[in-house]
C-alpha cells in the first residue's frame, strides 16, 4: 500500500513515461507522471526534444512540487520522457534523479529507467577501470556509458549492443533529438504499455507508460503492452519493432498484489479484478465467522470486497486513511511510532466496538505496522480481530526493482504463521496460498516471478 505500508515495508518502484509526436508532449508527460505518483515520491523529472536540442528539468519532490506552469513552458518539443523516482539503487542527491542527460559523439540523449540491474556493479567497475567517470550512483548510468563507448555507427545498433550486456529488470525509455527508443527486458519483470494520443490537428502521437492509468487521465487509447525483449523505435517514419533479445516472460506478481493502481491494466489484466479474486480465494481457503470485513486502505479494499462477496460477511470501511500526512519531525519513541500509524489510519469506533472483525491487508513485511493496526482496533473495543492477507507470506527480498527489506527483516522468513499471529496480537492470521494466488490471476500464457514468496529467483 502507498498507505500504512509506507511506514515499515514495501517501497514503491519507479514510473516511466515517453511521449512522441505530440503537440503538448511535456504536459502529457506531466499528467502521466501525476497519475503514477504512487510508484515514486522521491523525485520527478521530464526531458523534452524539439528536434534540435534536449531540455531537462528535474528535482526532489512530488510532480506538482517540481513542475509549475513556468517550468513546463520551458520544456518545448514534440517528444518527452519522464520519471518518478523511488530509489532502489543510488543515493539521494539530485544527480541520482532522472532523466539522465548526456552529450556524446552522436548527439544528445536522455534516459529514464524502471527496474534494477543485477550486474550493475560488475559493469560499473569495468567501465571505471577503462576510464569512465560517473556522475551518479544509479545503475541506469551504465547504459549511457555503454552507448557512448560503442563502436557501432548508429544509435539503434549501439542500444541493441548495450542492453544485451545488461542483466536484471529494466524498462528504458531513451530520447534522442529526433527519435525515441523503448526497451523492456527479456523477462518483462516490470510493466510497460503502449498507447495512442490524438493531437488537436487530428494527427496521431504515441505514449508509453508504466501503467495504463496514465492513458486514462490524458485520454490516450491503449494499444498493447511492450513485449519482453522488444525495442520500439519511434521516428517520423512511425513505429518500428525490433526483437533484440530472446524473451522469457516472468512478470512480477507483486504488481497485482500491491504496487499498481487498481484501475490500471498490468500485463494485460485489470488489477482491480485480480485483487477481488484474491479476496475471494482467501475466503474460500480461510472461512471464519465474523461480523464485519474491513480493509486496510487503500490496496486492501478490492481484496476485502472480494472476501465479503464470497463469504457473505458485510463489508465496511472501518479504517479511514488520511491522505494528507507528510513527514513528522519528532523523536522516534514507541509512543510516537504508534502515533504515526494513527495519523495515517483512524478506525471508526462505532463500527468496530464489540464486533468480530476480519481485517484484509495485501501483505505483511516486518509486522510492525500490522501489530499497530491490531492495537488500535483493540483500543476501539473490537471483540475479535482476524487478520487475513491476500498474498502468501513474504520470505525473500526482491532484486528486480523493488526496495524490499533484507531477508532477516522479513518476519515470515524467521517466524511461523502462528508466531507472526502472536507477534501482531491478532486472534487469528491466514495468508493466501501460492496456489490461490495463481488461481486469482488465472494466467495461462506465462508464469510469474514470485521470488518474494518462494525464494526462486529467475536471474
Amino acid at each position: 500500500m502507498t498507505n500504512s505500508r509506507g511506514l515499515q515495508g514495501w517501497k514503491e518502484e519507479c514510473a516511466v513515461v515517453g511521449v512522441y509526436n505530440a503537440q503538448n508532449a511535456a504536459s502529457l508527460a506531466y499528467y502521466s507522471l501525476f497519475s503514477m505518483q504512487h510508484r515514486g515520491q522521491e523525485a520527478s523529472g521530464i526531458a523534452t526534444s524539439n528536434g534540435e536540442r534536449i531540455t531537462t528539468i528535474k528535482n526532489h519532490g512530488l510532480v506538482t512540487e517540481v513542475f509549475c506552469d513556468d517550468k513546463l513552458n520551458k520544456l518545448k518539443g514534440f517528444s518527452a520522457v519522464g520519471h518518478n523516482r523511488y530509489s532502489t539503487a543510488g543515493g539521494d542527491s539530485i544527480s541520482d534523479a532522472q532523466p539522465i542527460f548526456a552529450r556524446y559523439d552522436l548527439g544528445e540523449v536522455a534516459i529514464v529507467h524502471n527496474g534494477n540491474l543485477t550486474n550493475a556493479r560488475k559493469i560499473r567497475d569495468e567501465l571505471i577501470r577503462e576510464g569512465a567517470i560517473f556522475q551518479s550512483y544509479m545503475d541506469t548510468e551504465n547504459l549511457i556509458h555503454l552507448i557512448a563507448r560503442s563502436q557501432k555507427e548508429n544509435l539503434i545498433d549501439r542500444i541493441k549492443e548495450a542492453v544485451n550486456k545488461l542483466e536484471g529488470a529494466f524498462c528504458f525509455v531513451i530520447l534522442s533529438r529526433k527519435k525515441m527508443f523503448v526497451i523492456r527486458d527479456r523477462n518483462g519483470f516490470r510493466p510497460l504499455s503502449l498507447g495512442e494520443v490524438t493531437n488537436a490537428d487530428g494527427s496521431k502521437g504515441y505514449i508509453v507508460a508504466s501503467e495504463t492509468c496514465a492513458f486514462d487521465l490524458i485520454g490516450a487509447k491503449y494499444i498493447r503492452d511492450v513485449e519482453p525483449g522488444e525495442m520500439l523505435v519511434f521516428s517520423n517514419k512511425g513505429i518500428q519493432s525490433h526483437s533484440i533479445m530472446p524473451k522469457n516472460p516472468y512478470p512480477c506478481v507483486f504488481e497485482y498484489v500491491y504496487f499498481a493502481r487498481p484501475d490500471s491494466k498490468v500485463f494485460g489484466r485489470l488489477v482491480y479484478d485480480i485483487r477481488k479474486n484474491m479476496g475471494k480465494e482467501l475466503a474460500k481457503e480461510n472461512p471464519i465467522e465474523a461480523d464485519l470485513v474491513i480493509p486496510v486502505p487503500d490496496s486492501g479494499v478490492a481484496a476485502a470486497l472480494g472476501y465479503s462477496q464470497q463469504s457473505g460477511i458485510p463489508f465496511e470501511l472501518g479504517i479511514i486513511r488520511n491522505h494528507y500526512v507528510g513527514r513528522t519531525f519528532i523523536e522516534p519513541t514507541q509512543q510516537i511510532r504508534e502515533l504515526k500509524v494513527r495519523l495515517k489510519l483512524n478506525p471508526i469506533r462505532e463500527l468496530i466496538e464489540n464486533k468480530r472483525v476480519i481485517v484484509i491487508d495485501d501483505s505483511i513485511v516486518r509486522g510492525t505496522t500490522s501489530r499497530q493496526i491490531v492495537k488500535i482496533l483493540r483500543d476501539c473495543g473490537a471483540k475479535e480481530i482476524h487478520m487475513k492477507i491476500s498474498s502468501p507470506p513474504t520470505i525473500s527480498p526482491c532484486f528486480y526493482g523493488v526496495d524490499t527489506p533484507n531477508k532477516e527483516e522479513l518476519i515470515s522468513a524467521r517466524m511461523t504463521e502462528s508466531e507472526v499471529c502472536e507477534f501482531i496480537g491478532a486472534d487469528s492470521l491466514a495468508f493466501l496460498s501460492l496456489e490461490g494466488l495463481k488461481r486469482s490471476i488465472n494466467a495461462q500464457d506465462y508464469q510469474y516471478c514470485q521470488a518474494c514468496f518462494d525464494g526462486k529467483y529467475i536471474i
